[in-house]
């Protein structure tokens, strides 16, 4: 390695570990804001505590690098450029490009560190935090509660709060749904409500306030009885909420807690799967065009044909053949829908990797740009690029779940925008030097 390109590396090195060590402190200082509340006071140990930090700390090592690179760069050649150091080099025959070289160099190298962290270490912290989450939740019920979603905390049972009140573990407008009883649909609505253990712990207790309860008989729906209380306390079984050590490989794991590979093979199954629905489908429109051409070939003589009752069983086939198709329609949709999201995530572990070096190409010129304005205008530039960034791959997502461009395309568009975007920017920057040096 040259005297040049070590000089330069090392300009980067402190600024990248700067950046690395500022982002991730941001974002988990974001995550404790969040959620330590939560997982304080419940009587948890403080070793699961900061098992669970360290692992939800996973997926933002994956985010800070790639935003720690374009800070580094975009903060490393603005002092180059400030100092006139990167003047003194350029004015020696050195062009631009071959000063980024090194730093490309570099940050390819990182790129395929970050995508081994992406396959190996982060879909196992996540999968490991989900089951810890998982595993919390069992035990302490409130945990598991959250705002304007349903959760099945309690067996049997659906519940909903509009708002959730950590500290205290009150619940206000609070939605539960009685899955237990086939005979009634049961709906009670309450304004404030608390769950919480029995003194001796055997008894989960749910007490409602200002509450009322809808009661409807199935499957007629004859019967409907409405009853307004001022408190009412639920009393279940607390079986299943002490917190145990999950079996590892006993949940199934979601597509953030696959690896590449992994990904891969359940995208291609699923693929199977939708296959053999197309051909079930072809075989469904076959008896259904079948069951369509009996039933005019025998309209208006039945009787000379064939016996009476046979237009009618035509008809049952004809609309059992329409359900089966619909259903496997249905199932087809759903499955190359399944597929998409699968390949998204497969695609965002190199995608986000390989940002490293679009970063890096993109800071490059744009430090150069902003050498004046320090690091107020360095970091500024760098988040607006990130966010830009961040909201393409977003956009990316949401289109390629939609089936309307695919997951590929999709997720690597952020990474080509970007990269043309930082080439067309260097390439103005050489013009524009070579057109003052004349």
């Amino acid at each position: 390695m040259k005297i040049l390109d070590r000089y330069i590396l090392k300009a980067h090195a402190g600024t990248f570990f700067f950046a690395f060590v500022t982002i991730l402190f941001v974002l988990m200082l974001s995550f404790l804001t969040k959620f330590l509340d939560r997982l304080l006071g419940k009587g948890l140990d403080i070793g699961i505590v900061i098992e669970m930090v360290m692992l939800q700390s996973a997926w933002m090592v994956g985010f800070a690098v790639p935003m720690a690179v374009l800070v580094s760069t975009v903060m490393s050649f603005g002092a180059l450029t400030n100092s006139s150091e990167l003047t003194v080099m350029r004015s020696g025959g050195i062009s631009i490009y071959r000063l980024v070289a090194p730093v490309l160099v570099a940050s390819l190298c990182l790129s395929l560190l970050v995508e081994r962290f992406n396959n190996v270490l982060m879909p196992e912290a996540n999968y490991r935090a989900n089951v810890l989450l998982s595993d919390i939740s069992r035990m302490k019920p409130g945990f598991g509660i959250d705002q304007n979603s349903f959760s099945d905390v309690i067996k049997g049972y659906s519940i909903m709060a509009r708002k959730v009140d950590n500290k205290t573990g009150e619940l206000f407008d609070v939605v539960l749904y009685d899955r237990e009883r086939p005979d009634v649909s049961m709906v009670i609505t309450a304004a404030r409500g608390r769950i919480e253990f029995s003194s001796d712990y055997r008894s989960l207790i749910l007490t409602l306030d200002d509450g009322e309860i809808h009661q409807l008989s199935l499957p007629g729906m004859e019967k409907y009885r409405k009853v307004l209380f001022a408190r009412n306390r639920y009393v279940f079984e607390a079986a299943g909420y002490v917190f145990e050590r999950s079996d590892a490989n006993g949940r199934r794991r979601g597509g953030r807690e696959l690896s590449a590979t992994d990904l891969l093979a359940v995208g291609q199954e699923l693929l199977s799967k939708a296959d053999m629905s197309e051909r079930s489908v072809d075989c469904g429109l076959n008896d259904l065009k079948g069951a369509v051409d009996l039933i005019r070939k025998n309209r208006g003589h039945e009787s000379k044909a064939l016996p009476v009752a046979s237009p009618d069983r035509a008809v049952e086939s004809a609309d059992a053949s329409l359900n089966e198709v619909a259903t496997l329609i249905a199932d087809i949709e759903k499955q190359r829908t399944e597929y998409r999201k699968y390949m998204v995530e497969y695609h965002k572990k190199y995608s986000l990797a390989f940002a490293c070096v679009v970063f890096a190409l993109v800071g490059a010129p744009l430090g150069v740009m902003a050498r004046r304005g320090g690091f107020g205008v360095g970091a500024a530039l760098s988040l607006l690029f990130f966010v830009m960034y961040w909201a393409l791959m977003i956009g990316g997502e949401k289109i390629a779940d939609r089936g309307l461009l695919s997951p590929a395309v999709s997720v690597w568009m952020p990474n080509v925008i970007l990269s043309v975007t930082g080439l067309f920017m260097l390439f103005r920057l050489t013009r524009s030097v070579n057109a003052s040096s004349r």
